[in-house]
């Protein structure tokens, strides 16, 4: 692990008037056991990229294996997660080539000495597989070759780690803390497959809300990031697939949890939830591809255009461009939203960019990639679609910002029209209606003409405001109403009530409430009119005849 080096000695003469010649350190390089504290827990920051660190692990094992004629074409690659929140522990186990015995002990303890480094693999810097070392009590990787009957078996203590991790004693070397708490050994195969990996944890340590141990999660968060499928329920899918696969070893896992009997899926849909009642569905993909400075390709792009209404629920899974490399996703989905002159619009899309150039690499955590003039040039690519999907962004927002308008006046046409229908107004009032409802069609025929209203919506408002133009020019005309309910009352009576029904229009802070309180004040005023004409006519025809004093006397 380290090397004594030896330097010439100067002279307090040489030190003092004149440089000495460059020579190598004199002391030995200490590698100190923090060192694999920040390679384990300190790096990885979510509990949930352990899932993603095993399966691209998986991945690659699996491609390997086809190489080697291990796995035919037909025959998927299997990633099968056993998750046991009672016991608190996690399995999982690939169908790839496995690790033969005699490479076992020494690629499994060596710190970031891999040997994928300079393949097409996606892990090449030999730290991902300690990604739950941080997590569990106890840590245990099997494996076996094809040609081996044994099972090898690599078991880490993580409680003699964390305590070890946890003394005083700075003189413990890294290689000291590994010897002590890292052993192997052979068992028989049994009912082992014939080549697999597994990786399982034991003693899983709560972490904030368990989501280690929640299948539900775990599915989510792999639909995300994992080398899965889109589902078959997404149009696009195979259109997406199509363009990828000349640049992209896809993988397509088949991950299942828990023996399921559907496989984890990319979270991709035709249609998707944009509220607790609202959808909206991906109407039209884009794709395109992204050069490196020699013009070779160095990214495939797409984007799936929907309604652009709002910001996407986090629950849909989809939102925001998203970044990946050899179909495992690097970063969150908001690492690109500071290319936005809103950043907000960010979550309003759904895109993916697969980074294909080998120039362009995933940082030690994969949450960005290491920057470079390659990265600069890939990025200044995407600036024109981002500022695409900003437009669309913003013309959706001001469109619909128009329709909440038309609405608006929508409603208060036909509340006008129904105040001028229920009558009882005074000139002025009458004409206050008839102004306002003039006021609200300029409006909306306005609405209906902007340019940011789409064909489908202009169509649709365009018949509404035709029906509304119809509507006030019915209840300006008088043709709903037979009678004004005020028509009866005496001329100071009939203004009386009409000052007070206007009163009541202007004070009132809810329209509703004003047209109701209206309704009952007329009505009222009714039924006291009627049961006033009624009283006199009764009186009336009960009112006794006049007799001469000559029939009073016969």
């Amino acid at each position: 692990m380290s090397e004594a080096l030896t330097s010439p000695v100067l002279t307090a003469r040489e030190s003092a008037t004149e440089a000495s010649e460059w020579s190598a350190a004199s002391s030995e390089i200490v590698v100190g056991k923090d060192i694999l504290e920040l390679l384990s827990s300190s790096m990885y920051v979510d509990p949930m990229t352990i899932y993603r660190e095993y399966t691209q692990n998986s991945a690659d094992a699996i491609d390997e294996a086809r190489g080697n004629a291990l796995l035919s074409s037909k025959t998927s690659g299997r990633v099968s997660i056993s998750i046991n929140p009672v016991g608190r522990a996690i399995r999982i186990r690939d169908n790839g080539i496995g690790i033969p015995w005699s490479d076992f002990f020494q690629r499994l303890s060596s710190l970031g000495a891999s040997k994928k480094r300079g393949t097409e693999s996606r892990g090449f810097r030999g730290v991902g597989r300690l990604a739950g070392l941080g997590y569990c009590q106890e840590l245990i990787f099997r494996s076996r070759a094809s040609t081996e009957k044994l099972v090898s078996e690599m078991r880490w203590d993580c409680r003699v780690l964390k305590s070890a991790l946890r003394s005083a004693n700075n003189s413990q070397r890294l290689a000291e803390i590994v010897q002590s708490i890292v052993s192997a050994r052979r068992v028989p195969a049994n009912d082992y497959p014939d080549h697999f990996f597994e990786v399982e944890l034991k003693g899983v340590i709560r972490h904030r809300d368990d989501r280690l141990l929640n299948p539900v999660a775990v599915a989510e968060y792999l639909s995300q990031v994992a080398p899965v499928p889109f589902s078959p329920e997404f149009t696009f899918s195979s259109e997406i697939e199509a363009a990828l696969a000349p640049h992209v070893n896809l993988a397509n896992l088949d991950i299942r949890i828990n023996d399921s009997e559907s496989p984890i899926f990319r979270p991709h849909r035709n249609s998707f939830p944009l509220n607790e009642v609202a959808m909206d569905e991906t109407t039209q993909l884009e794709i395109a591809a992204l050069n490196d400075v020699d013009g070779n390709v160095a990214a495939i792009v797409w984007v799936a255009h929907h309604g652009y209404y709002g910001a996407l629920p986090a629950r849909a899974l989809v939102k925001g461009i998203r970044l990946r490399s050899g179909n495992v996703q690097v970063g969150d989905n908001n690492l690109l939203e500071g290319m936005f002159s809103e950043t907000r619009f960010n979550a309003w899309a759904i895109a993916e960019v697969h980074v294909v150039d080998k120039k362009v690499l995933p940082n030690g955590r994969r949450d960005h990639f290491e920057q470079s003039s390659h990265l600069d040039n890939l990025l200044n690519q995407l600036t024109p679609l981002i500022r695409e999907i900003a437009r669309r962004c913003r013309d959706s927002s001001i469109a619909r910002k128009w329709v909440r308008e038309f609405d608006t006046h929508r409603l208060a046409i036909l509340d006008e029209a129904k105040v001028v229908r229920r009558g009882g107004l005074s000139r002025a009032g009458f004409k206050s209606r008839s102004d306002s409802m003039a006021k609200s069609l300029k409006a909306i025929d306005k609405i209906v003409a902007t340019r940011y209203i789409d064909e489908g919506t202009r169509k649709n408002l365009s018949t509404q405001a035709t029906s509304l133009h119809a509507t006030a020019a019915r209840a300006l005309k008088g043709d709903a109403v037979e009678t004004d309910p005020l028509e009866r009352f005496r001329p100071a009576e009939k203004r009386a009530y009409q000052n007070v029904i206007s009163l009541i229009y202007e004070c009132a802070s809810n329209r509703a409430a004003a047209l109701a309180l209206v309704d009952k004040l007329l009505m009222r005023l009714s039924k006291n009119e009627d049961s006033v004409a009624k009283r006199s006519a009764v009186r009336v025809k009960k009112k006794p005849k006049k007799t001469s004093r000559r029939q009073r006397h016969s």
